[in-house]
């Protein structure tokens, strides 16, 4: 079999629509001249774990990691676009064809890229140990790619490292260091001129993919990650600490953000709960989404390669008992699919199910994490797009009188209390953080105004066993949070037509999902309800609206709806195993 170099070179010089870059120039950021910025479009693209594995070989054996190999009669081979529901990565078939499709299906219809790391395979081929030349090898050709779909159609990629992205995998030292040098230029054309010192010294930046509107932060996960034990986990007795001084970079720009009346968008690879950041890591993160609440539009995530959400909650740092997060499961090396794949699950609805009633709930003390699906065939290749809304008034924090709430200052100490009376949190960041948070009914993160998430549609990738070069599988909705009445204008499906063609003092009705991209049966508007595809029916992605399902979900009658979700987050696979 061909040496990997061997491999790459060939990649990147035939593969001109492929992950690589055009062949006369195949390392040359600078050949990309981005167009200038478009109208808004009013989505975004959520895409994460693409892993793309350069000895992937069709026809070969799952267990040896579809690199070699005859399986026995009657087991499943690796296929031309991946094996789905495996350990498997990535061939570069896959991740061509699905940057392929979204370069010709969903570029014009987007915004901004949020892409949340691991580009890179994982390390599981004694055979075949992955080196530091191949992991950013496949991170230059996965960002050549991304430039030629994206940035050069101005359309910003705010990318993040993964535990995947760095070797030893999970292992990353305090910047500035190699990884962060070689991300730099990996990443030239990502990383704003103003973030380069910032991201060498910790491989966090953030991006104002709106101008003075809408910003991402790309926040580097490894520095709070409990595996990198390279690090000391945001002691509050080390300053120096990277991951506090990430967390104190985020800060400033928090506070920076919300005094310019801008909102941003939390992003990263790892998700931010106790079972994967360190505890003190998890407690300052918590706390600054909490005091930052009105200039937060939402967290999204991946690693975990399942589809769920789950809820930041304030009372996990007031109350000792309840300190242990349910939102994700321990381990990255461990499959999701075969090991332990019920226990996220059932913790989730645990957690749900804790939650106080409606009238009982105070929405000041949350925040919601999106964790999306992978492209890799763990389950099925998958990707989000998120709708968010471009009309109406901006939301300027503080300056709306009544609005803030009434009553003494929060903070996370007056919050804690009793709790720091006990030797064990005396001196811990929980028990030493008296800034007073901000919160608002009338912020995006809590009602439907300009720059709110209204919803995300999720396509996956379907019949890929069947598929062959000839014979490509197809992306298809797979399902969605809008309710299908928010899919077209509310009238009768003769006049939709004619009220596109001829509206003129009125604005024109702007589809949340494109017409094109919806299921037949929801393309012309007669449809009302869908439990197929609009299972959940969210009117936006405000924090009520995400507390509001995990309340409905944490009811043991809702066994339908606790079926869909289940079914969701991994995607048939107990009928497919």
């Amino acid at each position: 079999m061909l040496d990997f170099k061997a491999l790459l070179v060939f990649f990147l010089v035939f593969a001109q629509d492929g992950l690589g870059s055009p062949a006369q120039a195949p390392l040359e950021v600078s050949t990309i001249s981005p167009k200038p910025r478009r109208k808004l479009q009013g989505r975004f693209l959520h895409i994460t774990d693409i892993h793309p594995d350069p000895y992937y070989r069709v026809g070969s054996s799952e267990k040896k990691a579809c690199h070699r190999g005859t399986p026995k009669e009657g087991k499943r081979t690796a296929g031309y676009y991946g094996l789905p529901f495996s350990d498997c990565d990535a061939p570069f078939s896959l991740t061509n064809y699905t940057l392929d499709f979204l370069d010709k299906e969903w570029a014009d219809e987007i915004d901004f890229v949020i892409w949340t790391g691991d580009s890179a395979r994982h390390d599981n081929d004694r055979r075949r140990p992955r080196t530091t030349a191949e992991i950013y090898e496949l991170n230059h050709a996965m960002a050549k790619k991304m430039e030629h779909v994206f940035t050069r159609k101005g359309i910003p990629v705010v990318p993040s490292i993964g535990n995947n992205d760095v070797w030893p995998h999970n292992i990353m030292l305090p910047g500035p260091n190699s990884i962060t040098a070689e991300f730099t230029s990996i990443w030239r054309a990502f990383v704003p001129f103003p973030s380069y010192q910032v991201f060498q010294r910790g491989g966090y930046f953030s991006v104002e993919v709106i101008p003075n509107s809408v910003a991402v932060v790309s926040l580097n996960t490894m520095y709070f990650y409990d595996s990198n034990t390279a690090v000391g986990g945001c002691a509050r007795s080390d300053p120096q600490d990277p991951g506090n001084l990430e967390l104190d970079w985020l800060e400033v720009q928090l506070q920076m953000f919300r005094e310019r009346g801008m909102q941003v968008w939390l992003s990263g690879h790892i998700p931010p709960s106790s079972r994967n950041f360190y505890s003190e890591c998890y407690v300052r993160y918590l706390e600054l989404s909490l005091r930052f609440q009105d200039t937060i539009l939402g967290h999204v995530y991946g690693h975990m390669n399942m589809d769920h959400f789950f809820l930041l909650d304030a009372e996990q740092l007031g109350n000792a008992s309840r300190s242990g997060d349910t939102s994700s499961l321990a381990g990255d090396e461990t499959s999701v699919l075969k090991h332990k794949k019920k226990e996220l699950y059932k913790l989730l609805l645990q957690e749900f199910s804790d939650l106080p009633r409606a009238q009982n709930m105070n929405h000041d003390n949350y925040g919601v994490v999106n964790v999306a699906p992978s492209v890799v065939p763990t389950y099925l290749p998958s990707f989000r797009i998120f709708a968010y809304n471009t009309t109406g008034e901006v939301y300027r924090a503080g300056q709306l009188g009544s609005s803030e709430q009434p009553g003494p200052l929060r903070s996370l100490k007056s919050l804690v209390g009793p709790l720091c009376a006990e030797a064990e949190y005396e001196k811990s960041w929980r028990c030493n953080l008296e800034q007073p948070w901000h919160s608002s009914p009338e912020s995006p993160s809590r009602m439907n105004r300009l720059w709110t998430p209204l919803g995300y549609a999720q396509y996956n990738l379907r019949n890929m066993d069947a598929a062959d070069a000839t014979h490509p599988p197809k992306f298809k909705l797979e399902y969605m949070t809008f309710p299908v009445t928010a899919l077209h204008p509310q009238a009768a499906p003769e006049a939709e037509e004619a009220a596109d063609a001829t509206s003129t003092g009125a604005r024109k009705f702007w589809y949340p999902v494109p017409r094109r991209h919806l299921p037949r049966v929801l393309r012309n508007g007669t449809a009302t309800k869908s439990k197929k595809f609009a299972p959940y029916e969210l009117e936006d992605l405000t924090i009520p609206s995400w507390a509001g399902l995990a309340q409905r979900l944490g009811r043991a009658k809702a066994k339908k709806l606790r079926q869909r979700f289940r079914r969701f987050m991994y995607m048939g696979a107990d009928e497919a195993t």
